[in-house]
């Protein structure tokens, strides 16, 4: 008895240390799992900002998101405004307003509603299209503490002619700096860094600002050296739609700034242009002022359109704000008329509050 009496403790302690080694195994193994499975979004230490490195889609994209510029969103239909830049019937730039889904990778999505045939196709407003080529997809984004995102995109993205290289970049580089702590783009094509453009070979090794321009109308008797470029808005006309096309000029050194933009507007689009000057021959601005981000413009009253009633132009008054809020200081404009004691707008109504670049772009969405 006592020769066989051991054999089962031994089997039943071998089989509760098998178990127990299996159930050990099985737990780590749904550990393991666990952690596969847990998004990467949620994880709880930040990108390195200091690696170029593009974030692959999901990854850091927290950054993307702070200082939206003129965001307004409509949460119970789960959407939000962005600006997005795209081409018009007369190939230039501009902006136009869409109401997107709301996202939290606000840079990816925006660049994903600039691709032809992509998501922005039943959005496209008349006469305008996308402007990255078909097939381009965004492999990540990385946002830097120094104000440069960093995009990656994938090979498709060569596929474009050498007249739209430059379009291309401006559209990229105004829309995505919309956001506050955006000051420049990169250009990375699966994940490797671009010195300059595919196609034509536009150097982009620096990065691209909004400081090189957009739509840019330099004359050939242009003193480059000694002028500066500036950003005003001129309105453009298809069927019944009026809109704002930026346009980079340039204008004497040394000037008053808010009198070199105005000066440059009231001269109108560079002849030829498909461009229209929205205001009256003679109009002339007397003064300016700029408090508490509100920039007073004085003028006299050949800005005014009309006789029985006259009134600022809505086209003239868009072009004022839109370029005028481009710069850091100035948030609305309010406009003065030598002689007026009130201006009104073309639907008679009393312009007695200053105007902001929301306010227009609502008025157009209208």
């Amino acid at each position: 008895m006592k020769k066989y009496g051991y054999k089962p403790l031994i089997l039943t302690v071998f089989l509760v240390l098998c178990a127990g080694l299996l159930s050990g195994c099985l737990f780590e193994g749904e550990q393991s799992l666990e952690k596969m499975d847990t998004p990467e979004e949620a994880a709880s230490t930040p990108p390195d900002p200091s690696s170029d490195e593009p974030q692959s889609k999901g990854e850091g994209e927290e950054a993307e998101g702070t200082g939206e510029a003129g965001e307004t969103e409509d949460e119970s239909a789960g959407t939000v405004s962005r600006e997005v830049y795209l081409l018009d019937a007369n190939g230039m730039v501009a902006p136009q307003t869409l109401e997107l889904p709301a996202s939290e990778e606000v840079a990816t999505q925006v660049l994903e509603y600039m691709v032809k045939d992509g998501p922005v196709t039943n959005l496209l407003p008349n006469g305008f299209e996308a402007v990255l080529p078909a097939g381009t997809e965004i492999n990540g984004v990385n946002a830097k503490e120094d104000g440069t995102l960093v995009v990656d995109v994938s090979e498709d993205f060569k596929n474009y002619e050498a007249k739209d290289e430059e379009k291309i970049l401006q559209a990229m580089t105004y829309t995505l700096t919309q956001f506050d702590n955006v000051k420049r783009i990169k250009l990375w094509i699966n994940g490797h860094e671009q010195d300059v453009m595919p196609v034509d070979g536009t150097p982009i090794s620096e990065g691209v600002s909004r400081s090189d321009g957009i739509n840019n109308q330099v004359g050939m008797e242009t003193d480059i050296m000694n002028s500066e470029a500036v950003t005003v808005y001129f309105p453009a006309q298809n069927g019944e739609q009026v809109y704002q096309v930026p346009v980079t000029t340039r204008v004497s050194k040394g000037d008053d700034e808010y009198a070199a933009m105005v000066q440059a507007l009231l001269e109108g689009p560079e002849v030829g242009s498909p461009l229209m000057n929205p205001f009256n021959e003679g109009s002339e601005m007397v003064k300016s002022k700029l408090e508490n981000g509100v920039l007073a413009l004085s003028f006299n009253e050949n800005i005014l359109t009309g006789t029985d009633e006259p009134s600022l132009s809505d086209a003239a008054l868009a072009s004022l704000v839109m370029s005028l809020t481009d710069l850091a200081d100035v948030e609305s404009v309010e406009v003065h008329v030598d002689g007026t004691e009130q201006v009104f707008n073309e639907a008679g109504e009393p312009l007695a509050e200053p105007v902001s670049r929301q306010d227009i772009n609502g008025a157009e969405e209208m």
